[in-house]
């Protein structure tokens, strides 16, 4: 799968850098994350996701444990915006 670009908004970025929920949701599915904090913007965040396929991570993210990960890392589900590479 080619990388995917998650950008989108948190509540706390602080809670959301230090929550283990990425890893716990998106790591046993055999997806590596990076995380990058908008140095402009107090709440802009984003991910590089590789790893899979993408019709693996788009069922990942239409989980329920990908919606209570969101939840518990206050990520604003309305902000976010997903970049294929090609």
């Amino acid at each position: 799968m080619p990388a995917l670009l998650i950008v989108h908004d948190v509540d706390d970025v602080d809670h959301w850098l230090k929550s283990p929920k990425r890893k716990e949701l998106m790591g046993p599915s055999g997806f590596t994350v990076r995380t990058f904090v908008d140095p402009t913007d107090p709440n802009r965040v984003a991910l590089v996701v590789e790893g899979g396929t993408l019709e693996d991570f788009e069922a990942l993210l239409r989980s329920e444990e990908a919606s209570d990960a969101m939840k518990y890392d206050g990520v604003r589900a309305d902000t976010i915006r997903v970049l294929g590479e090609r």
